[in-house]
C-alpha cells in the first residue's frame, strides 16, 4: 500500500486531523515513514478509518518541532502553542535565569521536558491531576533523561503544591466548553475527557489559575497559560488584567502571559460584572 493509495482512502473516509497532522497527505506520510511491515501498515489503516483513533495513539508518538514524546490514551495528543515560544527560551519576556519553573497540567510532560531544555539550570515541577497522565510523563521524563531535575506532582492545580514558588508557571489547562464538547469529532473523543473539558465558558480551570498564580510566583516571575478558543470569554471576563498575546503559527494567538506585578492576590482579582457566568 502506498502512500497515495493510503491518502486517498483518508480522504474518502472524511476524516478529522489536528493530532500531528492536517490532511490526508500528511497523515498518510507520518504512517508510511514509521511502518515498514506491510500487514501492520494495512492493519493500522484500517484501524484509523474504522474507529477513528488519532494516528498519534496507534503509533505511541506525537512531536512537538523536533521533539518526539511516547504518548497513549491516557493523555491528550500533545499540540501546545507554547512549545513554540519555548523555542527562543520565552524571549523578551524572560529578563533573568529561570531556577525553578511549574508546567501545570503536565499531561504527557512535554512541556516540562521543553522547560528543561529551554531553561538547562532550572529544576521544574510537572503536576497533574491524573495518575495515568504521570506515568505517561514519566516516562518521557526517563527518555530525555532529566529524573533529576523534573519531578512529578500528583495535585489538582495548585493544592499539592502550597509553599512553592517559581519563576515561570507554564500551563495549558482544558478550555473546551461545554457545547464545543458536544460537537468534537470522534478523534477527540479517543482523548480523556477531564484534560479538554472546562465548563459553559471554557474558563473553569482557567479562572483557578488567575486567582492561585500570584502565591506561587516569585517576584518578577511570569505566567504563561494556552486558552485556545478561550480567549474571547477570558477578555470579556477580566478587562482589566493587560494580557499580552505572543504571536505563533495559531493566528487567532490563543497563549498569553501576564508579569507577576498585573496578577492581583486573591480578592483583588475580580471579574467584570456583565460578564460572570
Amino acid at each position: 500500500m502506498t502512500r497515495q493509495e493510503i491518502e486517498r482512502r483518508f480522504r474518502r473516509a472524511r476524516l478529522s486531523y489536528g493530532h500531528g497532522t492536517h490532511d490526508a497527505r500528511e497523515e498518510a506520510a507520518w504512517l508510511v515513514s514509521r511502518i515498514k511491515n506491510r500487514q501492520r501498515l494495512a492493519a493500522l489503516v484500517e484501524r484509523r478509518i474504522r474507529e477513528r483513533i488519532p494516528l498519534a495513539y496507534l503509533l505511541n508518538e506525537a512531536w512537538l518541532g523536533q521533539h518526539r514524546f511516547y504518548v497513549d490514551e491516557r493523555v491528550i495528543v500533545p499540540r501546545s502553542f507554547v512549545a513554540e515560544l519555548l523555542r527562543d527560551r520565552l524571549r523578551p519576556w524572560i529578563h533573568r535565569p529561570v531556577k525553578r519553573a511549574l508546567d501545570l497540567c503536565t499531561g504527557s510532560g512535554c512541556l516540562a521536558v521543553l522547560l528543561a531544555k529551554a531553561f538547562p539550570n532550572s529544576r521544574i515541577d510537572a503536576s497533574d491531576i491524573s495518575s495515568g497522565a504521570l506515568q505517561v510523563a514519566k516516562e518521557n521524563v526517563r527518555r530525555y533523561r532529566l529524573g533529576r531535575r523534573v519531578r512529578l506532582v500528583k495535585s489538582d492545580l495548585f493544592k499539592r503544591l502550597k509553599g512553592q514558588r517559581y519563576d515561570l508557571i507554564v500551563a495549558n489547562p482544558p478550555y473546551v466548553t461545554a457545547a464545543a464538547m458536544k460537537r468534537l469529532p470522534k478523534e477527540y473523543r479517543h482523548e480523556p475527557h477531564s484534560a479538554l473539558a472546562a465548563g459553559r465558558d471554557g474558563l473553569k480551570f482557567i479562572r483557578k489559575i488567575l486567582r492561585e498564580a500570584p502565591k506561587h510566583l516569585a517576584a518578577g516571575g511570569l505566567l504563561m497559560c494556552e486558552v485556545g478558543a478561550a480567549r474571547h470569554a477570558l477578555e470579556r471576563a477580566y478587562p482589566t488584567l493587560p494580557f499580552v498575546w505572543p504571536e505563533t503559527s495559531e493566528p487567532r494567538s490563543c497563549v498569553f502571559i501576564l508579569q507577576h506585578q498585573d496578577l492581583p492576590d486573591g480578592p483583588a482579582l475580580t471579574e467584570g460584572v456583565a460578564c460572570r457566568l
